[in-house]
């Protein structure tokens, strides 16, 4: 006992002495570097590593950052591919190809790139006291191959992506004056990651070239601890310590291994040293270690992400080496078809991180950037982040621990081909080694797959055999195959895109652009098929309008002049004052579907998790403006975190209704389930309902029957039932349920069964016939309706209309529709006073969407002002309206791209809308001020 309280007392000295003793053992050559650029690739050959370089550059840093590097023009030789190559032909984009004036539109333009070698040199003094011992050079992040000198002797090349670089210095190193010489490549050269991976890719962090992170040299006694892998094991309360030994010294000893952890929570038991003596090896000695974690280990998990340290020592005669490794009691295991973590079921709600850092260009490696990212995360209900085709540094790994996050993490690629004997293959194998070892201990580290979207013949046995090799290897995390694709038995999970709402290709036939708007689907027809917990792959990828006011925060080395030349064209086409309603109006559309994205997973039996294809923009591939936060985290302004969260989060009542537009000769009958992943039973009041009108007031209520709502899945609630003949006007309701301290809300709407007949005096036609003709010329009001189709390619015929936003971007797809981001309206007009409407679009919409042509304003007359608004895809910024009115002759015309007349007895939405417009038509307020020409209109319309 004695002995114990010794030892303790002695690692307390160690700690407190750390800071100091690291300050001894390590030089920061973070500052000023000296620089040359080598674009001819001569360095090499002419000795540059013995010459003193001439320029200077700042480091940790890129060479964008500190303002070196070529101008961008026509034949800058970006890293990614371009699916729409018309910036380099098509005229509209003249103006920008223009020396002094280049503006890109399929990412974010950086302040100047290069590719290829670069020279990095810094003079260092090696202090006496380091005489006989390690040293090491380390870069924690270089860009990308690094090859180092130190004087005239060559250290090597690294190649990593993820990790760090780590270079020995020569045992026969003296003190004094050294000169170490880096040079860095960014080039793709003996392997291929591909060029769209976010590891290397301009679509996102830029191509850069420099080296980031910590800098520096560090010094550890020849006999020292490699490697610290922890294994955590919370059924048997302890951990299985692998530690890996190197002996530069060149002979056998012995030495004494010491270990003990603890946690900083004040409610954790204190935990007993352990201490080992070992026999060394002439080079590298293996040590297992079985270390107990006390009566009641703390777990990891998202809710209580309860951290250990440990620290283990090693003493010998040579000098005495020291690691801290963090890591977390936990088990992340398959559970059946769903995933849980120490024994008990979660559910991944994840959105990807690509990559995304446009003030630098590369990511962040101090912790408190990546805890704001992912707070921000948290507070939009997430507790998951996959990183897409790249490896983020420690820091962010740092910060997923403390908060509770689990990761996905991949080794840097977006092969193809993979598994055809390149250079890759075997590059794959090599680089997860290297992320296992520097990033294996820390508990968010749950989920490793190769990389994203292989391509290839020979992908699947690859991928098979990847992920046997680490299924075999380690057990901390679970393996699949690669983001995407393949689904193979094999795998620990899926990772698939089969179930979400949009699907590549799908466009209008999509569930929620090709179906009636309702939400009792699900996806268990599609993974009842497999046994493994899947996870849907990119769901979502909703657009919303520009935010132009986002320009004035690009200060740092990428710019958005892609936004600069939208914002032109909208501007050139007489509607920049209508940006940000663009904005805001598009912006609830897209909540709304990736609202029921979401919901769609959460509402799934046995399913494990979705990856949100983003909740922040993504800047490249065309431009994907697929988030409700920018790419700087920030909110846009049409949806806050406790908004989102309503319908994302660890617990959710989930509506499965039938529908969502209603005549109130039906009845209401929605069951009501909760989706419980939270930390507990849900012990409460029973679970409520109630429904309101627009003006807040409360229809009706109820109370669902059951109090306690067990952890751990999906728990019924009951049923709503509501005979809806109370509701005597056309109204937009809001049905709200309520569990506990959760709830979640759905828009329905509700219209009278019996509609007034239409006025007589109103000609209501499919067609601009002699008959409508002469109408107008005798100065009647006419309601032209046309049906889908009618409408020429010239005026709007060839838009493609669809009831959601744009999927991902017309440029990146070839044209995937639908190329609109639904509709802009005053809710107050007269015209739409029997159609109850928010300023954007809603469920009532759907059927409106669906049966319509976009008519562009200008073809009618221009500066033509319409009732209603379509926004269209901002690339090509046209003013197109739905409904709109003028004056034709003597006559009043009210034109609608939308077909209200065909099986109208089936569409509620189209009888209410045309019954608004006629009441409007038929009364004092409709006097339409702008004239339009009828030989004009009726060259707009196809002929029959």
């Amino acid at each position: 006992m004695r002995y114990v309280l010794i030892f303790l007392l002695q690692f307390s000295l160690l700690i407190i002495a750390q800071a100091q003793g690291n300050k001894d053992r390590r030089i920061d050559l973070s500052g000023q570097w000296r620089f040359a650029i080598d674009s001819l690739d001569k360095g090499v050959a002419e000795k540059w590593f013995s010459r003193i370089l001439e320029d200077q550059i700042r480091l940790p840093g890129s060479m964008t950052t500190n303002g070196k590097g070529n101008e961008i023009d026509l034949h800058t030789p970006w890293t990614g591919s371009i699916a729409d190559s018309s910036w380099f032909k098509s005229d509209v984009y003249a103006p920008y190809r223009v020396p002094g004036n280049i503006k890109i539109p399929f990412w974010l333009q950086p302040v100047k790139y290069y590719k290829g070698a670069a020279w990095y040199q810094k003079t260092v003094t090696i202090p006496a006291s380091w005489a006989g011992k390690q040293v090491e050079l380390f870069i924690e992040r270089s860009h990308w191959e690094a090859t180092v000198w130190i004087d005239d002797v060559a250290l090597g090349m690294q190649n990593s992506l993820g990790t760090p670089h780590q270079f020995s210095l020569p045992a026969t190193l003296r003190p004094g004056t050294h000169r170490i010489t880096v040079r860095v490549d960014n080039r793709i050269k003996t392997f291929n990651v591909g060029e769209n991976a976010h590891s290397i890719t301009d679509h996102t962090q830029s191509n850069w070239n420099g080296m980031i992170g910590t800098l520096e040299l560090r010094v550890r006694p020849r006999l020292f601890i490699d490697n610290v892998q922890v294994y955590p094991d919370i059924n048997k309360k302890q951990v299985i310590i692998k530690t890996v030994l190197v002996n530069t010294g060149g002979s056998t000893t012995t030495a004494t291994l010491e270990a003990v952890a603890g946690s900083g929570n004040p409610d954790a038991e204190k935990l007993k040293p352990l201490i080992q003596k070992v026999a060394i090896n002439q080079d590298t000695t293996h040590v297992e270690l079985v270390y107990a974690m006390g009566r009641q280990p703390l777990l990891w998990d998202a809710f209580h992400p309860n951290l250990y340290t440990l620290n283990i020592r090693l003493r010998t005669v040579a000098g005495t080496d020291e690691q801290a490794v963090p890591f977390g009691m936990r088990a992340f295991t398959a559970k059946g078809t769903q995933f849980a973590i120490n024994g008990h079921t979660t559910f991944l709600r994840g959105t990807l991180e690509c990559a995304i850092f446009p003030l630098t260009g590369y990511p962040p490696t101090d912790t408190a950037s990546w805890l704001r990212i992912l707070r921000k995360a948290r507070s939009f209900g997430l507790n998951h982040i996959r990183f897409h085709s790249w490896t983020p540094p420690e820091a962010a790994f740092e910060a997923a621990d403390r908060l509770g996050f689990y990761l996905q993490v991949e080794c840097s690629s977006w092969a193809s081909p993979i598994g055809s004997g390149e250079p890759i293959d075997t590059w794959i194998y090599a680089e997860s080694d290297r992320m296992v070892k520097r990033y294996g201990n820390h508990p968010s580290f749950v989920m490793m797959v190769y990389g994203n979207e292989p391509g290839g013949p020979h992908q699947t046995d690859y991928l098979k055999k990847f992920v046997a090799h680490w299924q075999q290897k380690d057990t901390r995390r679970l393996y699949t195959t690669g983001a995407g694709w393949p689904v193979v038995s094999e795998s620990d999970y899926n990772n698939t895109p089969d179930p979400r709402l949009q699907g590549w290709g799908q466009g209008m036939n999509s569930i929620l652009n090709g179906q009636p708007p309702r939400s009792d689907y699900d996806w268990t027809s599609i993974i009842s098929k497999w046994k493994q917990p899947t996870v849907s792959h990119e769901i979502g990828q909703w657009c919303v309008y520009p935010d132009f006011k986002e320009i004035r925060k690009y200060t740092g080395v990428l710019k958005a002049k892609n936004f600069e030349i939208f914002r032109d064209k909208l501007e050139q086409n007489g509607m920049l004052h209508l940006a940000d309603s663009f904005l805001l109006a598009s912006g609830k559309l897209q909540t709304l579907c990736y609202k029921a994205d979401i919901e769609a997973a959460l509402r799934t039996p046995g399913f494990a998790g979705f990856q949100l294809l983003d909740l922040h923009d993504f800047p490249g591939q065309g431009t994907a403006l697929v988030g409700v936060l920018n790419p700087f985290w920030e909110e846009k302004g049409y949806v806050t975190a406790d908004a989102f969260s309503r319908f994302c989060n660890a617990v959710v009542p989930l509506a499965r209704f039938p529908k969502m537009i209603y005549r109130n000769n039906e009845r209401l009958q929605v069951p009501v389930v909760l989706a419980q992943y939270g930390a507990a039973d849900l012990k409460s009041d029973r679970g409520t309902w109630h429904i309101k009108n627009e003006a807040g007031e409360v229809l009706f209520k109820g109370m669902f029957k059951h109090a306690v709502m067990p952890a751990g899945g999906l728990y019924p609630l009951g049923t709503i039932e509501q005979a809806l003949s109370p509701v005597k006007y056309p109204s937009r309701l809001t049905v709200t349920v309520k569990a506990g301290p959760y709830e979640n809300s759905w828009d329905i709407f509700v219209y009278p069964a019996v509609l007034p007949a239409a006025p007589d005096q109103i000609l209501v036609t499919q067609q601009l016939d002699e008959t409508a003709v002469t109408a107008l010329q005798k100065g009647s009001k006419v309601l032209l309706t046309l049906k889908k189709g009618n409408l020429k390619k010239e005026a709007g015929g060839n838009i493609a209309v669809g009831f959601s936003s744009i999927f991902w971007n017309t440029a990146w797809t070839h044209g995937q529709p639908p190329h609109t981001l639904g509709i802009l309206c005053d809710p107050q007009h007269p015209a739409l006073k029997q159609f109850p409407t928010q300023y954007h679009s809603n469920w009532q919409w759907w059927d409106a969407m669906s049966h319509s042509s976009a008519i562009i304003l200008d073809s009618v007359s221009k500066g033509l002002q319409p009732i209603v608004r379509v926004i269209d895809d901002w690339v090509t910024a046209r003013p197109l309206g739905l409904i709109a009115e003028c004056r034709v002759g003597k006559g009043t015309l009210m034109l609608s791209g939308i077909d209200l007349l065909s099986d109208a007895d089936k569409r509620p939405e189209a009888q209410q809308l045309l019954h608004s417009l006629l009441s409007y038509m038929n009364s004092a307020q409709f006097h339409p001020v702008t004239t339009a020409d009828i030989t004009r209109i009726k060259r707009l319309l196809v002929e029959h």
